[in-house]
């Protein structure tokens, strides 16, 4: 193994530094991967050439689908990447023939509030640093391409405007990948003609940008040349759509983004194999790792192991009405055949009313009623929260085991009475994990159940079918999913629906923007809220990605800084060369 367990457990990044990693090549040998269908990135991390794998494996089954959601998170973190990444492990551990696929890290969380997105203790993915960073630039092909396009809309505005794009009604936004508020809206073009055309832009953070849902959903270099020239980046005067194809810049975005595309292979602290590809963020964006990462790991592997982004309302929902619905309609299956909810005792007993920790606030002020023994709370955010997410996850016909991420204050009746909830509740099994002190040793429970519950019966069965009505598509997902007695539409939405109904764009999916801090569109909400109308603020059409992009409430696609972000404790030690303070 590359890291040896020691207690008490040091911090994420000692534990990466103090790491002796496998070869990259011998971890794509134990992956099944032949050596001309790698492409190294140094000794630790390579590129898959997917094509390649695609073809050579074509007639092999598909492994069985493990996606792991969770309960409604808190800002505290529930740790549902760790338990991801420990069951992965402790399949490994068992013999199994496993892959974890999971998202590349943001550096707008990386550096804010969240932190990284490589697991911590002894489950987490390695080289932890160079994945939370630059890693091999698929998030800075991204950002250029997506700014290609946007520089070629205002170029073309200035330049007699040929296409007769209304400049009140561009739709692509401009991207930078960390949490800048303050361009949320900005205006571009002053200074004199020389700079442009004036106008009011926003921008996204990249990870959040139709480009980033286009890479992550493609299927192939055909695929993705397909999508960016179809990406709707505004309309004309007269309301016609403008698309990538007709500013001439699709071809260059697909040139920037041909190597991006390929998923990228690296390793767990117990050495097996992992894939990282594909974006973050199951509020702003859709959630799941690349479609392509998938497709290889589901080839490669007798079981792959996909995290969804936050709870079962949004990253699971999306992977089934997003991920899976596109691969579908490429032409691929992938579908879970079973889901992992990860729950805490102290997200449960938030639900259940014991206190409520809100971004930003000192965890001083709520310690005491987190780390004390509080059954009939926990009971309580038992039979709404989880509840709930065992339903959701229900609905599309997928088993489900709930995964106990063991905290220190967690007392054996609070864990007992949180397994023994699940299984009242519909859960077909239940485990308590802990990898992150133990690594994949932590979780062989857990595995077990999973084992368990791949094998059972089941239908994969999405919500709604592809030519459904898009009003009805969001009705749908508002009431069944989300608890909302109906939808209510701003009058801004409510103009472009018209206006996408009136173009009559091909029929899409529904990916839908809101906080990831309830199960509704309020953070503040908690529990399984019920009784309300879902409320959309504003609709996108990503038409190259495939779906319509609801707004709810006050959500944002630009994240800020909190007021002590996480990049003021990372610096450099000048005499090794190392990283200090992150993580």
């Amino acid at each position: 193994m590359p890291v040896k367990k020691r207690w008490p457990v040091p911090s994420d990044l000692e534990i990466a530094q103090e790491a002796e990693l496998r070869p990259i090549v011998d971890v794509a040998k134990d992956a099944g991967l032949l050596e001309e269908e790698i492409e190294l990135y140094g000794r630790y991390i390579a590129k898959i050439d997917y094509a390649k794998v695609m073809e050579r494996l074509k007639d092999r089954p598909n492994g069985k689908l493990i996606a792991v959601t969770a309960i409604t998170p808190t800002p505290l973190g529930e740790g549902k990447t760790v338990v991801s990444f420990g069951l992965g492990q402790a399949l490994w551990l068992m013999k199994k023939k496993v892959i974890n696929a999971f998202r590349e890290p943001s550096k707008g969380p990386t550096f804010g509030i969240k932190g990284g997105a490589t697991g911590g203790g002894y489950s987490q993915a390695l080289p932890m640093e160079q994945i939370n960073l630059h890693f091999t630039g698929d998030i800075h092909a991204v950002d250029t391409a997506h700014n290609l396009c946007a520089a070629a809309i205002d170029a073309s505005i200035l330049h007699k405007n040929k296409l007769n794009i209304d400049p009140l009604n561009i739709t692509w936004t401009y991207c930078v990948d960390v949490n800048a508020r303050a361009l949320r809206e900005v205006v571009v073009g002053l200074g004199g003609r020389a700079n442009g055309y004036p106008r009011v832009a926003r921008y996204d953070i990249t990870v959040a940008t139709e480009t980033a849902a286009i890479l992550a959903l493609t299927t192939g270099l055909k695929d993705l040349r397909e999508r960016i020239g179809r990406a709707v980046v505004g309309y004309t005067y007269d309301g016609k759509p403008v698309t990538c194809e007709d500013l001439k810049v699709a071809g260059a975005m697909t040139v920037l983004l041909k190597d991006a595309i390929k998923p990228n292979l690296v390793q767990s602290t117990e050495g097996h194999p992992m894939i990282c590809h594909g974006f973050p963020f199951a509020n702003v964006a859709h959630g799941n790792n690349s479609t392509i990462a998938d497709l290889v790991a589901l080839k490669l592997a007798d079981y792959v192991v996909t995290e969804n982004g936050f709870g079962a309302d949004c990253g699971f929902t999306k992977f089934c009405e997003v991920t899976c619905r596109e691969a579908r309609w490429a032409g691929y299956e992938i579908k879970p055949d079973c889901a992992v909810v990860v729950a805490t005792v102290r997200a449960l007993k938030q639900h259940g009313g014991a206190f409520h920790f809100k971004p930003g606030m000192k965890y001083s002020k709520i310690k005491e009623a987190v780390e004390t023994e509080n059954l009939p709370a926990l009971e309580k955010g038992c039979r709404t929260n989880l509840a709930k997410n065992i339903e959701i996850v229900k609905l599309f016909g997928v088993p489900v085991v709930v995964a106990i991420n063991r905290f220190t204050s967690d007392t054996e009746k609070e864990l007992e009475l949180v397994k023994k909830m699940a299984l009242e509740l519909g859960a077909d099994g239940a485990a308590v994990v802990e990898c992150w002190a133990k690594g994949g040793e932590g979780a062989l429970e857990l595995a077990e159940e999973v084992l368990k519950a791949v094998e059972k019966p089941h239908e994969f069965k999405p919500l709604f079918d592809d030519d459904t009505p898009v009003r009805e598509k969001i009705h749908i997902l508002a009431t069944k999913v989300h608890g909302a007695d109906g939808v209510e539409y701003d009058p801004e939405a409510d103009r472009k629906l018209k206006m996408f109904e009136r173009i009559g764009f091909s029929p899409m999916t529904i990916n839908i923007a809101k906080t990831h801090l309830s199960i509704s569109h309020d953070p503040n909400w908690l529990g399984a809220p019920k009784g309300y109308k879902l409320p959309i603020r504003d609709i996108r059409a990503s038409v190259g990605a495939g779906f319509y992009y609801p707004i709810c409430g006050t959500m944002q696609t630009m994240p800020g800084l909190p007021s002590r972000p996480a990049f003021v404790d990372v610096d450099v030690d000048l005499e090794t060369g190392l990283t200090k303070g992150l993580f």
